[in-house]
């Protein structure tokens, strides 16, 4: 006689798994990605370091699914803030906002995930993520420049660029200091989506005006004082 999983065991070992990542997650938010060890993680989960092996057989398997599993949520959220826009424009104003947005709202959890040593190889993952979003960043791009407003360009070089531009500016080594500050942290989200924008060949004018409009409302009530 075959086993057949139930469906409420089937939620059970899914909601025990779920978890497992939001325990990582929560160390790596805390610590950086150095702070996801396996027994650690077991107890923020309420599991036993065995159950944890059982879903994440390694720590690279573990580490891996959790940069999967936030790079996921991250691209769900670009897409869901550039679909709401009204034009072209603003759907590519939206996108950088959020991915800015999100690397300023957990910036040890965006380095983990972006270039954090850590005694595991991950780069697979990493490297399969940031191609997710640049490729939604040139979705965008593209989409602006088929509309006539944006000039033509190499768009997935353009999307490539914009991606490094924020994590250089926001959460890599010569990122700036001061960003526990909130008005210095809007200020840094609104001026690097100001320069994506640019970059790509919004004017000025029009570049601002996409920047009140999708930086503000996409930034945490306690990052956005000031406003």
């Amino acid at each position: 006689m075959v086993y057949r999983r139930t469906q409420q065991v089937v939620k059970r070992l899914a909601a025990r798994r779920s978890a497992i990542l939001v325990a990582a997650r929560d160390a790596a938010i805390e610590g950086g990605m150095s702070a996801v060890q396996i027994a650690p993680v077991a107890a923020r989960a309420n599991v036993a370091a065995g159950t944890v092996y059982r879903y994440f057989p390694s720590k690279a398997e573990l580490i891996s699914e959790l940069i999967v599993d936030v790079s996921r949520d991250e691209l769900a959220a670009i897409r869901r803030a550039a679909d709401a826009a009204p034009g072209p424009s603003s759907a590519l104003a939206a996108a950088v906002t959020t991915i800015a947005v999100h690397i300023v709202s957990h910036r040890k959890l965006a380095w983990g995930i972006l270039a954090e040593p850590v005694d595991v190889d991950v780069s697979e993952s990493r490297l399969a993520c940031r191609r997710d979003i640049a490729g939604e960043i040139e979705l965008r791009i593209a989409a602006a420049v088929r509309a006539g407003h944006l000039p033509a360009q190499d768009t997935a070089l353009a999307a490539t660029a914009l991606l490094g531009a924020l994590h250089e500016s926001l959460v890599g080594p010569l990122a700036p200091a001061n960003l526990d500050d909130p008005i210095k942290l809007r200020d840094a989200v609104q001026t690097t989506t100001l320069l994506a924008l640019r970059a790509v060949g919004v004017m000025d004018a029009r570049a601002r005006g996409l920047v009140v409009q999708s930086v503000l409302p996409a930034l945490p009530a306690k990052m956005a004082i000031g406003a």
